[in-house]
């Protein structure tokens, strides 16, 4: 196990029940798509890649014959077993891991779904050549992630923010570095669009457990910002502020 696993382990860990009950995880208009994706295709395995506590599984479960929620993370895992079991999704199965390394075969899944996880893969390439290998022939990917606008003004910003709140962040790519890795590993890239995400500064500080003196320094930093940079990101008194979202499709 690398040091970056066991910092994504010790992060999420005694957070697993907050990201079950997050209106942020357990909600949003991705989810309609991605269920749109999956109608008809009830005899489809798909892989939940960064699973966190379940959500885009238990969306999923009731449309495809199996699930398999993937994530670094046992406590993460627990939870989805629980709440799979009560929520009567018997399909709904669990294995432990990184993206990096997936514990299947070649061509195994139909599908490959990833929501808010991969900003914290060590080896984004990596893993993305991954989900081409055991994806099947014709098989969909899709990667839900918070994006960098891609200036480097508002990139930096954003970085910083992040890994404040959450020492386990690797990065937030932008579309175009996207593209490069989907593209590099061997995924035709089928569509990627932008949503706009809202955080509300107090739960999501609190999710994470951010320690104060942490918390303290994404506020001075907030303050410290140009005009561009506030406005970009929305930034309340509050701390609260809105960020994008890019929710991409591939297939092998």
């Amino acid at each position: 196990m690398t040091q970056h696993s066991q910092v994504v382990q010790r992060q999420f860990g005694e957070q697993a029940s907050a990201y079950l009950s997050s209106a942020v995880h357990a909600q949003g208009a991705e989810f309609a798509l991605l269920q749109a994706e999956l109608a008809g295709q009830s005899h489809a395995r798909l892989l939940d890649l960064g699973c966190g506590a379940g959500h885009v599984s238990f969306h999923c479960a009731p449309l495809v014959n199996q699930v398999v929620a993937y994530d670094l993370s046992q406590q993460m895992l627990d939870v989805v077993a629980s709440a799979a079991r009560e929520r009567g999704l018997g399909n709904v199965s669990t294995q432990l891991g990184p993206a990096e390394q997936l514990p299947f075969a070649d061509g195994e899944f139909d599908y490959v779904f990833s929501r808010y996880s991969a900003h914290h893969w060590s080896d984004l390439g990596l893993a993305l050549r991954e989900v081409r290998r055991v994806l099947k022939p014709g098989g969909v990917a899709c990667f839900i992630d918070v994006m960098s606008p891609g200036s480097p003004l508002l990139d930096t910003y954003l970085q910083s923010v992040e890994v404040l709140r959450d020492t386990s962040h690797v990065r937030d790519y932008s579309a175009s570095e996207w593209l490069s890795q989907v593209n590099a590993a061997g995924l035709q890239v089928r569509a990627h669009t932008r949503q706009r995400l809202r955080l509300e500064y107090v739960s999501w500080v609190e999710r994470m457990r951010t320690p104060e003196v942490m918390r303290a320094a994404i506020r001075n930093l907030q303050q410290a910002v140009g005009a561009e940079v506030r406005e970009y990101y929305q930034i309340d008194d509050n701390g609260s502020f809105s960020t994008d979202v890019l929710v991409l499709w591939a297939q092998r």
